[in-house]
């Protein structure tokens, strides 16, 4: 017969489970909650900006800094995990933090904990926008992900690029190995995959969840419940809209295809040129009859 379990014993296994639910949300948190992605406003020059050691438009250190790890402004902790002990009294300012972390450039507080593990799992290790390729050192401004493709973004960017990431890098919806409709669509290679060559041989993939990518693993949506489109190209005069042609010298449609030409006058020149054609044949018809 089990032993029955103690009251201390109940408490220590409900406190375990408690703080495995505290990691699991920790894990999954998005990229604009963590603390090295927090908006921050320079005391000084009073410029919005990411969280950083330093004010990226001035220079100038804040009175009271973030940890880009926990997030913490003041070390409460009076015993135990501080590198530097302070007994008997909190600290904040320059006597928290520890460090300096060089990838997100935020500081990193005295802590035991985040001193050794936020370099190893810092979100934005490789944050380098894809639209401009600028990392976390060459802008001020915070970091984002795609909803769709799942790519780091900046604050300059990640608008124009989620109004134009479901385009498919192909004229239409037919399956990259094949010439059947493609029903699943790899939103980071923007190629689309029918139900059988979606699936590698000898990789296992769970049935419930979405089949990875052949090309880069990355998981596929069903084509159905995005909004895709193709890619399309205008050539020549399809760029031309006859109807709406505005009337000036420089004129938008013909810019845009690379070349100016106005149809009215030259058609204008052509009846006259037949005209005169035609007076001069009667011309020479009554010289004849003289």
């Amino acid at each position: 017969m089990p032993k029955k379990k103690t009251g201390q014993r109940k408490k220590a296994e409900r406190q375990k489970l408690i703080q495995k639910e505290l990691r699991k949300g920790l894990a999954n948190r998005s990229l604009a909650e963590q603390p090295c992605n927090f908006a921050m406003e320079c005391e000084k020059c009073n410029r919005r900006q990411k969280n950083r050691a330093f004010c990226y438009f001035c220079q100038s250190v804040q009175r009271l800094p973030q940890c880009g790890s926990c997030g913490k402004t003041k070390c409460m902790m009076k015993t135990g995990d501080c590198v530097v002990k302070h007994p008997g009294h909190f600290t904040t300012g320059m006597a928290m933090v520890g460090a300096i972390c060089d990838f997100c450039e935020t500081w990193v507080c005295h802590a035991r904990k985040c001193l050794q593990t936020h370099a190893c799992s810092c979100p934005l290790m490789s944050a380098a926008c894809i639209e401009c390729e600028r990392d976390v050192w060459n802008h001020g401004g915070r970091i984002f992900n795609c909803n769709f493709c799942n790519n780091f973004l900046c604050e300059d960017d990640q608008f124009e690029h989620q109004a134009s990431c479901q385009v498919l890098e192909q004229e239409s919806y037919k399956c990259l190995s094949c010439s059947r409709l493609g029903q699943y669509s790899c939103l980071r290679c923007k190629t689309c995959y029918c139900e059988d060559h979606v699936k590698r041989k000898g990789v296992k993939f769970d049935a419930k969840g979405k089949p990875p990518c052949p090309k880069c693993s990355f998981p596929t949506e069903e084509t159905k419940e995005l909004s895709m489109s193709t890619r399309s190209h205008k050539y020549g005069r399809q760029q031309l809209n006859y109807g709406d042609r505005p009337d000036s010298d420089s004129d938008e449609g013909a810019a845009a295809s690379g070349f100016s030409y106005d149809f009215e006058e030259d058609y204008e020149d052509d009846s006259e040129e037949e005209e005169d054609d035609d007076e001069e044949e009667e011309e020479s018809d009554e010289d004849k009859k003289d």
